[in-house]
Order: structure tokens, then sequence, then C-alpha cells
């Protein structure tokens, strides 16, 4: 747990880019025969960062759940797969901070992929995923000022959806009828960095 307090103190200095639309308009990629099943989201131990508003648990599970439905409820693949994702801790920036000091939004969860035809999870350990804002340059001194803490957290959890999208393509093979052994021996590892949000 201490792991979570650390990183959202690193994440008061970094930015992002462009502002990404609420709704999904990129095209899909290829996941596989992934489709989603069962989409859980929970925050039994949520961790609000330095410097923060204030999101409640209900708030975070339902701006998180409905981004991963909008984003990957678009697939019709033959191979269900159920996502359990835990909000860990979060950073929404506010206003009346001084400029150096202001934090960018930021949030951070773990995920787990269950493999419904084999009856368990695809890899051992939970994924972690850190997400940053993203906003315009009329906001580089934080969104504090130009966003409700509503916009901020659909902003947040559009982002963690896509990078949820990247993780899966990333192990796309394994979400195949007939994966090689040696697309096996390197779905799942974890090896790209686990930062992401500034796409």
């Amino acid at each position: 747990m201490l792991r979570i307090p650390a990183l959202l103190l690193s994440l008061l200095a970094l930015t992002a880019c462009a502002v990404p639309q609420k709704e999904v308009v990129e095209p899909q990629r290829d996941l596989g025969d992934f489709v989603l099943g069962h989409n859980i989201v929970v925050a039994p131990d949520l961790t609000k960062g330095p410097l923060s508003r204030e999101a409640s648990k209900d708030q975070w599970i339902a701006s998180v759940k409905s981004a991963i439905a909008a984003r990957l409820g678009r697939y019709e693949g033959t191979r269900q797969v159920h996502l359990g994702v835990n909000v860990s801790g979060y950073v929404l920036a506010q206003p009346g901070v001084p400029i150096l000091l202001a934090p960018k939004s930021a949030l951070i969860i773990t995920v787990t992929a269950w493999d419904d035809r084999a009856g368990g999870k695809f890899h051992e350990e939970p994924k972690m995923i850190t997400v940053l804002e993203t906003f315009t340059g009329a906001s580089i001194v934080g969104s504090g000022l130009t966003m409700t803490a509503e916009e901020q957290m659909a902003n947040l959890s559009y982002n963690v959806a896509k990078a949820i999208e990247d993780w899966l393509y990333e192990n796309r093979a394994c979400m195949t009828e007939t994966p090689t052994a040696e697309e096996l021996a390197v779905c799942w590892q974890d090896k790209k960095k686990d930062k992401q949000g500034d796409q």
C-alpha cells in the first residue's frame, strides 16, 4: 500500500496534451477473439492523493465502469473475458493552489483479466496502470481551474479504459483460438511501461 501514495506524489508535476472526447471515436483494435464479459469495478482501499478534490468510491466505480463499457463493449468476439478492476488511488487537481504546486489529475488502478473458457485468470499478478489527465494548453496550470471534478473523473476514466484496451492489444495472441507456444510464452508479461495518459 505504500506504493500508491508514493506514485501519487510523483505525479504532481507531470502533464499531458489534448483533451479526449468522452465518446469513443477511435477504431476498434485487433483484440483477438475478445468480447467483454463481466465488468467489475471496486475500490475497497481507495487512496486520495495530496492537494486533491474529494470523490467518493461510488463515483469512481461508476465512472470507470462506464468508460470500460463504452470502449470495450464494442467488441464482438467469441472468447469472453471478464475484467476485475480495483481503483486504488487518485488525484483530482483543485483550484486555489500555487501554480508550482498545482497537481495534475491522475488515477491508479489494478486490473485482472479472467478467461471464461478456462475458468481462471489469464495472469497471476494484477496489472497496475497509472494514467494522467489530458488537457489543452489553456489549462497548463492545472485542470482544477478549468474542469469540474466530474469532468476530471470522466477524463481519467476515459484514459484508463484506453490503457486497458492497449494492454489487451499487447496480449491479443493469447485471446485467440490457437495461440502458438511462443505467443503463450510472452503473453501477460507486462514488459512495457504501465504509465499512460498522454496519447
